[in-house]
Parts: structure tokens; C-alpha cells; sequence
């Protein structure tokens, strides 16, 4: 029986994918959760072999989630599922540790493959994630600079893009000021811009954040 928790903060698309999955042999859902809070509270209290992770969530976003998860769950396979295209975030969740990228309006044919094909220890991509990894590779797009952060840095960037002051990060990821203040400045020459207000325009202009 393979053990398959969903996390996104929609009720309804939270029961579009368990209908989605509900007629396939061998699958269990030990929980649901609408918040990066619950989706770790659940991991503690659940055995899980697939998580299927959305990325915007209240708290907790899905990049905290899959940090976390990663550094406690060795066995445990993150299969994101967004709203965002695979240009806005596809090859820097597989850098960070996902197993696979799917946008939500997959198909339950491609869901069900990629949750298998996770499941069995290899990763997912999809065809237009394999074009993009490809054109990377191949020196025919370098790749946004955002897609090269590390997963603690695109944590740190997701939340001064959205407005959030440097305590308060430090105080929600449980680092110091002073740590936090490092990243920040390590963002903004990684990213060539000058302040928050540019962090947060370079975050819109990409489509990793919503106005």
C-alpha cells in the first residue's frame, strides 16, 4: 500500500486530486493539510511514502516544507504540484531536493505516473521541466538566477519579496537576525538588485509571486 499525504491550502483541489487518485489500487491518504504546519505535524504523526506539495501555502510555505522534510525524512518522496508553471519553479525544486514538479491541471494519467515513478526512487519530470533541465545543460538558456539559490535562500528571498521584515524571517525559520541579514545581503548580489522593493519586482516580474 503506498501511503500518499496532499498539502494545499484549497479544500477543493485538496479533493480533486484524492478523487483524482481514489480509483487506483494500492493507494492510502493518512492525512491532509492546508498549511506547512500541518503538513509537518502530520509527518511526525504518520507514516508517508509521497507527499504531494503546493508551494503557496499560509505559514509555513512549501519551500519550508520541503527544506524540513528533507532534513528529517530520508525516505520520504516530495512530489510539488503548483499553480506556477515549470519555467517559474521547476529546476529550482528539483535542486532543492524534490523528487518531481507537475502543474495542478495535469492530467490524472501524468499524476499517477509521477507518483509512481517517485515512489520507486527516480525522479520526475515533466516534458517541459526535461526541455528546460536540457537547455540548461546544453547552454541554450542559463537559467534564471533564482532557479541557483539554495533552498534556505529562496526561503529567505520568498519572504522579503512578500514583505516581510528581517526579524520577523529570522523569528518564523529560527535564525538570528544577524544570519538572516547575511542572506539577504548574499540575495541581492546574487540577484543583481539593490533593495526589498527590488527583490520584490524581480519576484513578480518572474512569476514567483502573485500581486
Amino acid at each position: 500500500m503506498l501511503r500518499i499525504a496532499i498539502v494545499d491550502d484549497h479544500q477543493i483541489v485538496r479533493a480533486g486530486f484524492r478523487e483524482m487518485l481514489a480509483d487506483e489500487l494500492g493507494f492510502a491518504f493518512p492525512f491532509e493539510a492546508a498549511s506547512g504546519e500541518e503538513a509537518l505535524k502530520g509527518l511526525r504523526e504518520h507514516e508517508v511514502d509521497v507527499l504531494l506539495l503546493d508551494l503557496s501555502l499560509p505559514g509555513q510555505s512549501g519551500v519550508d516544507v520541503l527544506r524540513a522534510a528533507r532534513q528529517r525524512y530520508d525516505k520520504l518522496r516530495i512530489l510539488v504540484l503548483s499553480g506556477f508553471p515549470e519555467e517559474r519553479y521547476a529546476l529550482a525544486m528539483i535542486r532543492n531536493g524534490a523528487d518531481g514538479y507537475l502543474c495542478k491541471d495535469c492530467s490524472r494519467e501524468d499524476l499517477i505516473s509521477a507518483i509512481h515513478a517517485v515512489a520507486q526512487g527516480r525522479r520526475y519530470l515533466s516534458p517541459r521541466t526535461a526541455e528546460l533541465l536540457a537547455e540548461e545543460l546544453t547552454g541554450g538558456g542559463g537559467g534564471a538566477p533564482h532557479e541557483k539559490l539554495s533552498d534556505r535562500e529562496l526561503q529567505v528571498f520568498l519572504r522579503l519579496a512578500r514583505g516581510e521584515s528581517v526579524s520577523d524571517i529570522a523569528a518564523v525559520l529560527n535564525l538570528s537576525v544577524k544570519t538572516v541579514s547575511t542572506y539577504r545581503s548574499r540575495l541581492l548580489e546574487k540577484l543583481q538588485v539593490s533593495s526589498n522593493a527590488e527583490l520584490a519586482t524581480y519576484a513578480l516580474r518572474h512569476g514567483l509571486i502573485l500581486e
